[in-house]
């Protein structure tokens, strides 16, 4: 069973999510939080597999818990997916920067939340290309003073290939066509890729590839 978190303010969003989820065979929800820091607590004493995290929230805020949880090694095993609109770019892109897997809109079909969670809760990254890469591009185009990207030096010429396919919206099986390998290689160099990098998953891996310049962005 694929165990997922709920943290929204709103008492009226939990339900509707717990409903959907919970008739849903494979799915269930091991928790609620009204707050960051109720979902900090929260991740730290069910372990969901996936938290739905809202970003406005009282006291502490989605962006920060993010940050906490993503930040503990022992939660490493926790994703967390932010809930946003895909308007607001400025929280998109500090919702990746702070360790999230992805994020989805409130408005989000019963089928789309489904699907989500479980690329989330296999490992992946909940991206959608045409938001994430013009997100991502917006608010790395220039130098942020004090934030210094990784060096990509410890990857191999096909690790960094595979890196910018990933930051392109490839997946897995789409970067196997393009090189001529298997996708489980495919996800081997990626993966590689993350951990000499740091990154906790592909959604961070976009990220660096962008703030070290091995992918610029695309102007119009």
């Amino acid at each position: 069973m694929i165990r997922i978190g709920l943290a929204d303010d709103h008492a009226l969003a939990r339900k509707g999510f717990r409903l959907i989820i919970e008739a849903s065979p494979g799915f269930g929800v091991v928790g609620e939080a009204a707050n960051g820091g109720a979902a900090v607590a929260l991740a730290r004493n069910e372990r969901p597999d996936v938290l739905i995290m809202d970003i406005r929230m009282p006291e502490i805020d989605g962006l920060t818990a993010t940050r906490l949880i993503t930040a503990d090694p022992e939660l490493a095993a926790v994703r967390v997916v932010v809930l946003t609109t895909y308007a607001d770019d400025a929280n998109v892109y500090a919702a990746l920067q702070a360790g999230a897997s992805g994020f989805l809109v409130k408005d989000v079909e019963p089928a789309d939340l489904l699907k989500a969670l479980q690329v989330v809760a296999a490992g992946d990254a909940l991206l959608s290309p045409s938001v994430t890469r013009s997100v991502i591009a917006a608010f790395t185009a220039g130098p942020r003073p004090g934030d210094r990207p990784p060096d990509l030096a410890p990857l191999t010429d096909r690790e960094r290939e595979v890196m910018a396919l990933v930051a392109s919206g490839l997946s897995n099986q789409e970067i196997a066509v393009r090189l001529g390998m298997s996708p489980l290689t495919a996800k081997t160099h990626a993966n590689r890729a993350m951990a000499k990098l740091g990154a906790r998953d592909r959604a961070q891996l976009v990220i660096l590839a962008y703030e070290t310049g091995l992918v610029r962005p695309r102007r119009a």
